[in-house]
């Protein structure tokens, strides 16, 4: 043996190589037998709804309570999602940030919130 058959080695996969240049190469194809069997394997989509329903997150949750006709106070939001009251603040911000209309109603030294109807 030589030292150029020691050290010849496969081509090493760039990370972003086309999978279906890889596969073609792994399989000793071409790029339109590939081609072909990617059209057969396609899957259809279905346009019907998932059937779980979807997950309850916190962030969701904080939005249901400030859509409710008298809204949420802070506390009711530190209880519902057990967050400190910093946290839940920083709900708000986000929920702000992402384009919801919050309103801030103080009465009586307590700030209610609540998401403006659309």
């Amino acid at each position: 043996m030589t030292h150029a058959e020691t050290t010849a080695r496969k081509p090493r996969r760039m990370a972003r190589e086309p999978l279906d240049a890889v596969i073609a190469a792994d399989a000793g194809g071409t790029d339109a037998s590939v081609e072909a069997d990617q059209q057969v394997a396609q899957p259809t989509l279905d346009p019907s709804p998932p059937a779980e329903p979807k997950r309850q997150s916190k962030q969701n949750l904080v939005i249901e309570l400030l859509r409710r006709k008298d809204g949420a106070l802070l506390t009711e939001l530190v209880e519902a999602t057990g967050w400190l009251p910093h946290t839940a603040r920083a709900a708000l911000t986000g929920l702000k940030k992402k384009g919801h209309k919050l309103v801030a109603t103080k009465i009586d030294k307590v700030t209610r919130y609540t998401i403006a109807s659309e």
